[in-house]
């Protein structure tokens, strides 16, 4: 019990000084610094998986299997690398779980919408997800290497060395993919602009 708790702080000083300074002002439970590494990194969790092309309607059971993967593996994290990276890594694994599940097995039904709340007016509304869906789409016609760059380097602002370490690969071939990405999105978006 006590080995886990001092990994937890290890992980969580590397992720964030808040959380370690946190940890050495209280006597917090495991589950108490899993709930903060939670609350950190979930947003990240959630976009990387939407960008890898897990289906909306399976996010959140997507999002749930990482988390239970962290929570069950967080003792074996030796802080070799960052903590985003290692997170990355458990996310691509689900995200190419549910998306060969979504292609064995078809897509998800839609059972019930929740309608939305009325932040923005109609018109922004319309333009995020008009911009939302054409990032969606465009990143599903990559391959599935320049689209983990394309997500971590362009949508998540990862530095380049850091999605080289996320991804596995030398630093010139993340390099490489990610200027790829970049001039096909280029292109996808000039062809879409000629055509409003």
């Amino acid at each position: 019990m006590l080995r886990r708790r001092r990994q937890i702080g290890a992980l969580l000083a590397v992720s964030s000084a808040r959380f370690a300074s946190e940890l050495a002002v209280s006597d917090l439970t495991d589950e108490a610094a899993f709930a903060a590494l939670y609350a950190e990194h979930f947003s990240f969790v959630w976009r990387c998986l939407r960008g890898l092309g897990v289906a909306p309607l399976a996010l959140e059971d997507a999002a749930q299997d990482v988390f239970v993967v962290v929570h069950r593996r967080l003792f074996t994290f030796q802080a070799e690398s960052s903590l985003r990276t290692w997170l990355f890594g458990i996310v691509r694994r689900i995200a190419y779980r549910y998306r060969r599940t979504a292609r064995r097995k078809g897509p998800i039904a839609e059972l019930e919408r929740e309608p939305e709340a009325p932040d923005p007016g109609p018109l922004e509304r319309a333009q995020e997800v008009e911009a939302a869906e054409f990032v969606d789409r465009f990143a599903g016609h990559l391959d599935d290497r320049k689209r983990e760059v394309f997500v971590l380097g362009i949508l998540e602002g990862l530095s380049v060395p850091e999605v080289a370490e996320a991804l596995g690969v030398p630093l010139n071939t993340a390099y490489t993919r990610l200027r790829r990405a970049r001039l096909e999105f280029r292109k996808a978006l000039a062809e879409r602009m000629e055509k409003a």
